[in-house]
């Protein structure tokens, strides 16, 4: 801020002057704009492309004076206090007109500067960004970015020919924050900020950190966005969402890469917008039955091959489906839909690309300077600075707007692992221990329980969810009891076993039936999902068709009962796109899945499969009611190794009639197996993946079984049962008729 001794009143200096058109001087409204008032007003204008300059009051042009060697500097007196423009022309004697930027006050208020200096702001997004405004009489937009150890910030875009030197920014104090509002600049606008570093070197142009849109890649400078005044229509689906997120509910995920779900080749194959995947994915997740649709991220990123993990606009949804409302709108119609929208985030590391947050005002500012700590060597990616108040404070805040500007209803955080840990995918003496010289690191830890208090807290009835692959203790444990506070986390262990188990040859399953049962020894220490994710068809791993062993007929049989024991198995669901019918191909981003494999009766049947999985699942409360007590499971049969047999009971709370699952892993048919059932009586068979239907060969039960008073292996009642091959069968109590 200007030094008290100066006095404002006068006309500008040279040196002064010299420092405006040379682009760098650090205090430039101090310099450029009005000072004083009535007859003592002074005008000082910088154009570095002007010859002559005027101020216009009402009809009166009042001409400025060039400053003696400080080209494009002109200054002059301006009686009064009305408003005024300027007007510069060149030597050819072009003119132009245009409202004076510095004539303006601060947007920002005390109390924002005060919230963001001690990192406690919870909506940075108000106060930073890029906001179209009135401001003081005027239409345009105000400009804010936080870059503490710059020397000179300006805004920067076609508007002033990306030109440094026309719009340096005003620094507001010790926050760190720039800002400027620049009259007549409105939606659209391309824009990035030129940073002089505190070397007074220049840096590359940086795109906005809190940006609220972006170019199309590969182009990748901000656009000014308005995200205000949005008309929702989906005030029923936010009044009672909190009950579809509880542990109690049933939540069934349809992961989707927007960019590959579906494309239109008559236009070049171009991916479906935000506006056409808001009728087209929806009314598919609706016919399929899943209750929620989860994103790849949709934060703007630069590079296809990333699919959205290593965002550069964490503000700001991917333009290449559409821009802001339109993602408004595909989140509005699942809601009316009744599906809830969750979003993958990021906040573990960011990208090295030059335009982005890296040495982001000539230092490391949002990365650890040391490389032991801020740099991810598998990803070639820098790490947050979980440990600096304001970064903290940026990452908690962007987890708080998209569930408050977009509606979203969870946050599945990517990789926390990567942030929990020092020694992350490090070698002995790459990684720097905590204060305690162990490997945890504290300040993320902080960082997230700050997160899931915040977004709990101030947003009702959301879900956030971990991708977590260790044994960390207390993932979805709230805060205030000692855990991280997270409502989920996917279960990695479950999911590395029974694929692992799945993917051998039938006849060596017997030898490694534990992988299936083991998952129930900590099935409920956490609040779990069970996912089949992108992360399990990519990288040479297959299809999870191309997974199964065996000829056409039991790659489909064996995913089937593979489906089925995760629907039976308790903890909620999340499937990968594709994986519903039977993708052929590995997934690949660039293309569309492969949906004209449903012309085929065993992928087409699979798909019918696994929407009446999900009907099962939500209609039936012992299938979801208790996924995370264990109280609502109980083993029936889980020695079977021999005959690679699983059976179990699922219970819901009182008054909801049991469920019992029985998968056969063996491509052999078990006519007559015996099998203890909780309850003697009529159980009606509620599914059997080996229906014509999905594509099986029709050998079942003739719809239900009756178990009689006889006790087998614990169980007070048993019945005889035809297990198909490789199948999944699960049976409704209806009874004791």
């Amino acid at each position: 801020m200007p030094s008290k001794s100066k006095d404002r009143s006068q006309t500008v200096s040279a040196s002064d002057a010299r420092r405006i058109s040379l682009g760098n001087h650090d205090d430039p409204f101090f310099v450029l704009g009005p000072r004083g008032s009535g007859k003592s007003r002074h005008v000082t204008a910088f154009d570095p492309g002007a010859s002559e300059a005027w101020a216009l009051v009402s009809d009166d042009a009042h001409t400025l004076d060039p400053v003696a060697e400080a080209s494009g500097v002109f200054s002059g007196p301006v009686p009064g206090d009305a408003p005024y423009r300027l007007r510069f022309s060149d030597a050819s004697g072009r003119a132009w007109e245009l409202e004076d930027p510095y004539r303006f006050g601060p947007v920002a208020g005390e109390i924002d500067e005060y919230l963001l200096s001690e990192g406690t702001h919870e909506r940075v997004w108000k106060v930073l960004g890029a906001h179209p405004m009135e401001h003081e009489g005027s239409s345009g937009t105000r400009f804010a970015v936080w870059a503490p150890n710059a020397r000179r910030v300006s805004v920067v875009g076609d508007f002033n020919q990306w030109d440094g030197r026309r719009n340096p920014m005003r620094r507001r104090g010790a926050t760190g924050v720039w800002e400027i509002f620049l009259p007549g600049l409105g939606e659209g606008a391309v824009y990035k900020y030129e940073i002089l570093g505190i070397d007074g070197a220049t840096l590359p142009l940086k795109a906005d950190p809190v940006g609220f849109g972006s170019q199309h890649a590969p182009e990748n400078a901000s656009v000014v966005r308005d995200i205000g005044g949005y008309g929702w229509h989906d005030g029923a689906w936010m009044a009672e969402r909190g009950g579809r997120h509880s542990r109690e509910a049933p939540i069934s995920i349809f992961e989707v890469h927007l960019g590959s779900w579906r494309r239109v080749f008559g236009e070049g194959g171009r991916s479906l917008s935000y506006k056409e995947m808001a009728r087209q994915l929806v009314e598919y997740v609706v016919e399929m039955g899943f209750t929620h649709i989860e994103l790849l991220p949709v934060s703007e990123f630069p590079f296809e091959g990333s699919w959205g993990y290593q965002p550069v606009g964490m503000f700001a949804p991917t333009i290449r489906f559409g821009p802001p409302h339109e993602f408004r709108d595909l989140i509005d119609a699942a809601h009316q839909q009744g599906v809830g929208v969750i979003l993958d985030w990021v906040p573990g590391h960011f990208p090295t690309d030059a335009h982005g947050l890296g040495r982001f005002d000539g230092t490391a500012l949002y990365e650890h300077a040391d490389p032991r700590e801020g740099f991810h060597q598998d990803w070639n990616t820098y790490i947050y600075n979980f440990g600096r108040t304001e970064v903290a404070n940026y990452l908690i805040s962007n987890a708080l707007y998209w569930l408050e500007e977009y509606h979203i209803d969870g946050l599945r955080v990517d990789a926390v692992a990567s942030m929990l840990y020092r020694d992350y995918s490090r070698k002995s003496g790459e990684w720097v221990p905590n204060k305690d010289g162990g490997r945890e690191n504290y300040e993320a830890i902080e960082m997230l329980k700050r997160m899931n208090v915040t977004t709990y807290g101030k947003v009702g009835g959301i879900m956030t969810i971990a991708e977590e692959s260790t044994a960390f203790p207390g993932v979805s444990k709230p805060v205030d009891a000692g855990g991280l506070g997270f409502g989920f986390k996917w279960n990695m262990g479950w999911m590395n076993d029974t694929l692992e188990y799945i993917q051998k040859d039938p006849i060596y399953r017997r030898h490694h039936h534990h992988q299936m049962t083991f998952g129930l020894h900590y099935a409920f220490s956490e609040n779990f999902i069970l996912p089949i994710s992108h992360d399990e068809v990519v990288h040479g791993k297959g299809s999870m068709l191309s997974k199964m062993p065996g000829d056409a007929w039991e790659r489909f049989a064996n995913l089937r009962a593979y489906y089925g024991f995760m629907w039976g198995h308790p903890g909620k669901k999340l499937l990968f796109m594709g994986q519903e019918f039977g993708q052929l191909a590995e997934w690949n981003h660039n293309a569309e899945l492969d949906w004209g494999a449903l012309h085929d009766h065993s992928h087409a049947g699979l798909r019918n499969y696994v929407a009446d999985l999900n009907a099962l699942y939500r209609s039936e409360p012992a299938l979801h009611r208790k996924d995370c007590e264990p109280a609502g499971f109980q083993w029936i049969e889980p020695n079977a190794a021999e005959e690679s047999v699983y059976a179990w009971a699922r219970w819901g709370a009182e008054g909801d009639r049991p469920i019992a699952v029985i998968c056969n892993f063996t491509p052999l048919e078990r006519s007559d197996w015996t099998c203890g059932l909780p309850l003697a009586g009529r159980w009606r068979e509620a599914l059997n993946s080996d229906a014509e239907r999905y594509g099986g060969g029709n050998r079942g039960n003739m719809g239900h079984v009756i178990a009689k008073e006889q006790e087998w292996r614990g169980q007070p009642a048993s019945a005889r049962v035809t297990l198909p091959p490789l199948s999944a069968v699960m049976l409704a109590y209806e009874g004791s008729d």
